[in-house]
């Protein structure tokens, strides 16, 4: 009789072992579907921006329509990806922070437009809501860095693997865009 009464403490233990860990990789699952939550409503705050950033430099460079149409198709995109962290999605809006590198090139070209209040104004909702795109993308990098490491580890991974859990992708800016990212500005001081 003891030894059936200890062999039932160590099934219930175990059991409860297996919940806890079952538990925490639900809870870390939701972790990083609500830091990806908080990156798409940036994202969005960004997308409806742009038709407004566009239209005030076409203003200034009307012969631009090649970069004016990179950006529009890249916003197009997005509204086509996959709602969520998968992969379409990223590749999105990734596409569309390249089309908008390419437009701040055109920028650059037209010093009047530089000095715009409404380009100005845009421009600095611009800069917060990338801002806050980046700190979102690093929470979810974080959060998926977190779950994917208890997807790996033992004894994790048996339950992980017992309940299809699986590793996640991580928020990547695109190789094309990190040369840029990882370039220094140009600083001029001459005041052209």
């Amino acid at each position: 009789m003891d030894g059936f009464v200890i062999l039932l403490i160590i099934i219930a233990a175990v059991a409860v072992f297996a919940i806890s860990i079952y538990n925490r990789l639900v809870a870390l699952r939701q972790t990083r579907k609500n830091a990806f939550s908080d990156i798409d409503v940036q994202l969005k705050q960004r997308y409806n921006l742009v038709p407004q950033l566009v239209e005030t430099v076409k203003g200034y460079a009307k012969h631009e329509s090649e970069t004016f149409e990179n950006v529009t198709e890249a916003r197009s995109a997005i509204g086509k990806a996959k709602a969520g962290p998968g992969g379409d999605r990223i590749k999105a809006e990734n596409a569309l922070a390249g089309a908008l590198m390419g437009l701040m090139a055109v920028v650059e070209n037209y010093p009047d437009l530089k000095a715009d209040q409404n380009f100005q104004r845009l421009m600095a909702e611009l800069s917060d809501i990338e801002n806050k795109i980046a700190a979102s993308r690093r929470f979810f990098n974080s959060a998926t860095n977190e779950y994917n490491t208890q997807v790996q580890q033992f004894p994790g991974n048996l339950i992980a693997n017992m309940f299809g859990f699986g590793e996640e992708a991580f928020f990547e800016v695109e190789e094309a865009l990190k040369d840029a990212v990882n370039k220094a500005p140009d600083v001029n001081f001459t005041g052209a």
